[in-house]
Parts: C-alpha cells; sequence; structure tokens
C-alpha cells in the first residue's frame, strides 16, 4: 500500500467516524436498536480503516490526524444536522486543531 492510499484510507475512517458519532447521538444511550447497530458497524470499519492506514503511517501521526479531523467534522455535523453552533472561544480551539494536524502532517519529519 503506498502513501496516497493511506491518506485515502484516513479520510475513510475520518467520515466512519464521524457517522458513527452522529448515529451515538441519534441512538439516545444506545435505546434505539437502529442507530445503536450502525454506530457498532461504522466503530468496526472506522478502527479497520485505521489500522489499514498505521501499515505506512505512524500510529502518533495517525491517531493525531484522525482524532483532530474527526473533532472538526463533527463540529460540522453538530452545527447542520443539529444547530449546535460552538461559540468564540471553542472556534478559537477548533482553529489551533486544524493547525496542530496541519503541522504533524506537512512538517513533522518521520
Amino acid at each position: 500500500m503506498n502513501m496516497t492510499t493511506s491518506y485515502l484510507f484516513l479520510i475513510l475512517a475520518v467520515v466512519l467516524g464521524v457517522a458513527s458519532n452522529s448515529f451515538a447521538k441519534s441512538a439516545e444511550g444506545f435505546t434505539l436498536f437502529y442507530p445503536s447497530i450502525i454506530t457498532a458497524i461504522t466503530i468496526v470499519l472506522c478502527m479497520y480503516a485505521l489500522s489499514m492506514v498505521m501499515k505506512n503511517i505512524p500510529i502518533g501521526v495517525t491517531y493525531a490526524s484522525f482524532a483532530g479531523l474527526a473533532i472538526i467534522a463533527t463540529v460540522i455535523v453538530g452545527v447542520i444536522k443539529y444547530n449546535q453552533v460552538p461559540n468564540f472561544y471553542s472556534i478559537i480551539g477548533l482553529i489551533f486543531i486544524i493547525v496542530g494536524v496541519l503541522m504533524v502532517n506537512l512538517l513533522g519529519n518521520n
């Protein structure tokens, strides 16, 4: 597997992670059957995709990138789907997360 494929798997992991977060909210504490099942399936698929990424990208960089991107994407889903708009300080913190992910991937020499 080459680096391009690894980054495609990382994007897939982020999408699956965000889906699992969204369905977890919809599952209402795992009291609703179908959203709970979809949450479990997307989490397992997300972990599989992350394991594929870790074949080429170090674990720390993989998880830092995944976590940061999943946080940003989940916030966007929260704004769109649940009308949960972050306040000013949350937005500043999210900008720091984006900068951190960029620094790890573009400036970190492995």
